[in-house]
């Protein structure tokens, strides 16, 4: 019985191969399908970085990102990016200090639920790289914020079958503007934010 079981498994695995199997994802404009995309949360991360006294850049993220983004690649110039990060998604290593950050000490959650991102003007820098001038909406500010964006990938996700396109965006801001004063200068000022970021096409 068991000479038949170990056969049977493999057999079960080169099978299961070919339909994970797909076609690289393109860095090629040219390639990617235009239309209207939907942030996919589930894989799209908002990473910050902080100067800690001058020791350390301490990070942290937040989550549950939702948003939209109208692209089309004969003309880039032409997209759309809109993206909303409830604040009370923050997370760090620390349980303590991730509660103090919601507080109004800090980014204040509760009277400030969310910091959005719209985008205002899309300026293509070569290929596959771009600089998007948005309002960026914080603490309750808005404050114009630029980002350096560089295109990732895009094709079908072999798993959910949905055509996707992904970007890694980074910016900095400072928090004193956004009325985020706590601890400046001890903590840093300079905030600085990467997005990695997937979105699917919706048809």
């Amino acid at each position: 019985m068991k000479t038949l079981i170990v056969p049977t498994v493999a057999l079960s695995l080169a099978l299961a191969v070919p339909a994970l199997a797909q076609t690289p994802p393109t860095r090629d404009p040219a390639q990617i399908q235009a239309g209207t995309y939907a942030v996919d949360p589930g894989h799209t991360q908002v990473g910050w970085k902080v100067s800690h006294m001058g020791f350390s850049n301490y990070s942290g993220g937040f989550s549950d990102v939702s948003g939209s983004l109208t692209l089309d690649p004969k003309s880039p110039a032409q997209s759309k990016l809109s993206i909303k990060i409830p604040v009370a998604s923050v997370a760090t290593t620390s349980d303590k200090l991730t509660g103090e950050l919601k507080g109004d000490q800090w980014l204040d959650a509760g009277k400030f639920p969310d910091m959005s991102f719209v985008s205002t003007k899309v300026t293509p820098e070569g290929k596959d790289k771009a600089k998007v001038l948005g309002n960026l909406t914080l603490h309750g500010v808005t404050k114009p914020v630029t980002l350096d964006v560089t295109l990732v990938g895009a094709g079908a996700n072999p798993l959910s079958k949905k055509y996707t396109v992904g970007f890694e965006a980074t910016g900095t801001l400072k928090r004193t503007e956004f009325g985020v004063k706590t601890y400046v200068p001890l903590i840093g000022d300079d905030l600085h934010l990467t997005i990695a970021g997937a979105f699917e096409r919706q048809d």
